[in-house]
């Protein structure tokens, strides 16, 4: 990593998750079908086009570096613990918004080193809109060819917070977590998109009192952390990745303001990132 310029991967990185949402999108406007995979999950023929686009291309930077795609075969921890630095790829983030037509999906691509993302781009394939962001460079968003702008989280939180939760999996824990929050105003969104409006300081808070896998949250926790954000477990200690055997992450919250101990009123839900993908 020492003599790896993130600034300069991070176009290419950019161009190609823009590659992959064409694909998506060629699949979108048809008639697709839905399988089921092993886990419950959905998958279309657009998770499968982004997945290659996405894989070719990272292969011909020519960095050398092994992947991990939410649509690869698994790779035993035996062999990717052994992995430093790896691209950590979600093709189609939201699949089930992908399936309703809502537009709340995005294509996730990370680089991951010592098990903290230094590279996220997040793209959102219908709207054109582009956040990214490296280690030491910040973060940023682009809304087609428009003009790249700096983000930042929003440090401190006003007396009634705007908070972002899943679309498509709210469970009975984050009903209980925001019957003790206070005032609040909650945005129901799918993907990655969630961490992204508290990264560009359009949210406050995400809650995530759910399973997600890893390949879900890295390249948006990157840029919520080059935005001054956090992306926290429930213990406090940042979300770390490719650490064990199982992919699923712990329960978490997305923040800017760090002033606030928003764990406090998720006392005993610590999620062991052990159990069913939802």
């Amino acid at each position: 990593m020492q003599n790896l310029d993130l600034c300069a991967l991070l176009e290419p990185v950019v161009d190609l998750a823009r590659e992959a949402g064409r694909k998506i999108l060629d699949v979108y406007g048809t008639r697709f079908t839905v399988d089921i995979k092993a886990d419950r999950s959905p998958l279309t023929a657009a998770d499968m086009d982004s997945h290659r686009c996405i894989v070719d291309g990272l292969s011909a930077f020519k960095v050398g570096f092994p992947s991990i795609s939410e649509e690869s075969a698994e790779c035993p921890y035996s062999e990717r613990k052994k992995w430093q630095t790896y691209w950590l790829i979600d093709p189609l983030d939201g699949t089930k918004e992908f399936i309703k037509r809502n537009g709340e999906f995005t294509v996730n691509i990370a680089l991951v080193h010592r098990h903290q993302p230094v590279l996220g781009v997040v793209y959102v394939p219908v709207t054109q809109l582009c956040y990214f962001g490296c280690t030491g460079q910040g973060a940023f968003k682009q809304e087609a060819d428009g003009p790249v702008e700096v983000i930042r989280a929003r440090t401190r939180a006003p007396e009634k917070l705007t908070v972002v939760g899943s679309r498509s999996h709210q469970t009975g824990e984050l009903a209980d977590y925001l019957s003790k929050l206070g005032p609040h105003r909650l945005i129901s969104m799918g993907s990655s998109l969630k961490l992204c409006l508290v990264a560009e300081g359009t949210a406050d808070l995400y809650p995530r009192l759910g399973l997600t896998s890893e390949w879900d949250t890295a390249a948006a926790h990157c840029i919520v952390e080059q935005a001054g954000g956090h992306v926290c477990a429930l213990s406090g200690e940042p979300l770390r990745y490719n650490t064990k055997e199982s992919l699923l992450n712990p329960y978490f919250l997305v923040y800017g303001d760090d002033s606030r101990d928003w764990a406090a009123f998720a006392a005993g839900k610590q999620g062991s990132g052990i159990g069913d993908h939802i």
